[in-house]
């Protein structure tokens, strides 16, 4: 039997397999993560106990007794408009492995007389939740309310949140890497 005859397509595919790695990695851009790790949001949380009008947000209402303030501002890039700010609000949550929802409302609400939108949800209550047998520790999880709120990046004004006490707010930055391409016909 020869086997240099049965080896030659095997070699042949290695050996095209192997020049063709160089444009597979070219293919897909790589990301730079650290421009996104810099990016310093400023995060600022106040209840009607510690309240104080800030000068970019005096405008808005003061929290009630039941809420707590959330505002988020965001630092001024030079193109805005390749990122975006994906927010969730929800709780912190010890749950096994079962699939654990919240319910409540995000209202967007306008501020009279100046326009500027801003968040508020009255109440999150405990939503409906597979029942399923699970035999591992519970964990503490972050359950979200609903699906996350993507936005425009924004810096001219802070974005602001209006949560229950026991809610909680949390946020990334995403940012594109390609460029737009077409479909073709």
């Amino acid at each position: 039997m020869n086997t240099s005859i049965q080896c030659k397509p095997l070699i042949l595919a290695a050996s095209l397999l192997i020049t063709s790695m160089p444009l597979i990695t070219q293919a897909t851009p790589k990301t730079n993560n650290d421009t996104l790790n810099t990016i310093k949001v400023q995060s600022r949380v106040m209840s009607a106990d510690n309240y104080q009008a800030q000068t970019d947000t005096n405008m808005f209402p003061a929290p009630s007794k039941a809420m707590v303030q959330h505002i988020l501002t965001l630092p001024k890039l030079n193109n805005e408009s390749d990122y975006l700010i994906e927010i969730q609000i929800g709780q912190n949550k010890q749950v096994d492995c079962n699939k654990v929802t919240l319910l409540g409302e995000i209202e967007t609400l306008s501020l009279e007389g100046w326009g500027y939108r801003y968040y508020q949800v009255n109440s999150i209550m405990q939503g409906p939740s597979t029942k399923m047998m699970c035999t591992d520790a519970k964990t503490v999880q972050f359950v979200t309310l609903g699906d996350s709120l993507t936005q425009a990046y924004d810096s001219r004004l802070p974005t602001v949140f209006y949560l229950p006490k026991d809610a909680q707010l949390r946020y990334r930055i995403w940012r594109a890497v390609s460029e737009f391409n077409y479909s073709n016909k």
